[in-house]
């Protein structure tokens, strides 16, 4: 079957219509080809200029438009980079990265199980805990949902033991070695005990109304090195703290008496011994036009009239309006001055968070020391980051100044991973 088309047009007003007529014909060319000959005379059409457009695409209805291709195939599909989840994507890249800080991460993870179990067995009477029981405690005891809690005890055996009960129930605790341990932990605490409450109360001075939840010391004791029963021992010191019992029952700790020799903070001390050191600390840069054609040098030294004074953490930053430079100086240094009283010079997003509304910290928290690379260091990933004062940390990513406690914690992790311990020759074996 032939059919003749006429695409000639008549006038200038026609000459669009009869290009469209001709784009859609194409499209159905190779279907009415396909039409049986013995197909009924009313079925076929012949183009017309004069026909309307309407009467066109009424006719078109019949033919399938399922031999068009309407979609690229897969294969040729420009592939979409998936975008990397927080709980993946490190903060760092990776000209930036310092594998001696990821490390310390990594090994926080690896004794998470020890830490956390520790902490729970000290508190149980005895420092026992049926095993049925502790099968159950993957939230406390720090070990995976879904696995046996006897895989993760049998990779500490020198920390931890099972063993049978007279009432024929499995049980788990502490092993003899330690026992004496955790002795050994108690003397320190004992003996740190005078510097841990210059901690609180330097805490407690930052704050902005001198008073802290004691929950939230208490949740991160194990930063500063407080002892677990530190709420016992404030009473002994009642010039310095008072525990007052709100409405709700909430217990709140409030400073006493402040104190201005401890108002000093770490960049106070060190500005005395090294002046240009904590000038270069932090980079507060003022935005100026080009028109001023400054070097480099020019500009180190605006940035530097822009960046001092720094604010001290001590100040009350309430006062302060919250998107300004000088309250920006503020949050720094008092996050500055947060990690420095910590054991390991170094804090996770939720520590720090923990004290949002006492030291008047804003949700960009992150932002503001990505901005400081000269002394914080960002490690982890965007979702569970930890931050580093990198100035505490030797090259090599050893801590310079080691608490008594820092020094406890690593001979335990030594000891954690050794399969037998000989006590009496101190040797281990693997």
């Amino acid at each position: 079957m032939f059919i003749f088309l006429n695409p000639t047009p008549q006038n200038q007003k026609n000459h669009k219509l009869n290009d469209t007529k001709m784009t859609v014909w194409r499209l159905f060319w190779t279907k009415s080809t396909a039409i049986s000959s013995n197909s009924k005379p009313s079925q076929h059409f012949s183009l017309n200029p004069n026909s309307t457009f309407s009467q066109f695409t009424s006719h078109c209805r019949q033919f399938s438009t399922s031999f068009l291709v309407t979609k690229i195939p897969k294969k040729f599909r420009k592939k979409r980079k998936k975008k990397e989840s927080p709980r993946t994507k490190l903060v760092q890249t990776q000209p930036n990265i310092n594998p001696h800080f990821e490390n310390i991460l990594f090994r926080d993870t690896h004794f998470r199980f020890l830490t956390k179990t520790k902490e729970f067995l000290s508190k149980q009477s005895h420092h026992v805990l049926p095993l049925d029981d502790a099968g159950k405690l993957h939230q406390q005891l720090g070990f995976p949902r879904g696995r046996k809690v006897v895989r993760s005890l049998q990779r500490h055996p020198s920390i931890f033991e099972i063993y049978r009960h007279n009432d024929g129930k499995m049980w788990i605790g502490f092993t003899d070695f330690m026992e004496k341990l955790l002795d050994e932990e108690g003397k320190v605490m004992n003996e740190m005990e005078s510097d841990r409450v210059s901690v609180v109360r330097k805490l407690l001075m930052m704050s902005k109304d001198k008073r802290i939840a004691l929950s939230k010391i208490y949740h991160n004791r194990l930063l500063f090195g407080i002892p677990e029963d530190f709420r016992d021992r404030i009473r002994k010191y009642e010039d310095y703290f008072k525990v007052v019992v709100e409405e709700d029952g909430k217990r709140v700790i409030e400073l006493v008496k402040w104190d201005p020799t401890l108002a000093v903070s770490a960049l106070e001390k060190e500005y005395m011994v090294d002046e240009d050191k904590v000038k270069k600390a932090f980079k507060f840069p003022i935005k100026h036009g080009k028109a001023l054609d400054l070097d480099e040098g020019d500009e180190r030294k605006l940035n530097l009239l822009y960046t001092l004074p720094l604010v001290s953490p001590y100040s009350d930053g309430s006062k302060l309006d919250l998107w300004t430079v000088e309250a920006e100086k503020f949050r720094v240094g008092l996050i500055h001055e947060f990690l420095s009283l910590t054991l390991e010079k170094r804090a996770y997003i939720h520590n720090i968070v923990e004290f949002k509304e006492e030291f008047c910290l804003t949700k960009h928290t992150y932002q503001m020391l990505l901005k400081q690379p000269r002394t914080f260091y960002l490690a982890g990933t965007e979702m569970n980051w930890s931050v580093f004062l990198k100035d505490a940390y030797g090259e090599d990513g050893v801590l310079l100044n080691k608490d008594p406690q820092v020094l406890f914690n690593e001979k335990l992790y030594r000891y954690a991973d050794m399969k037998v311990v000989k006590p009496s020759s101190d040797v281990y074996e693997t």
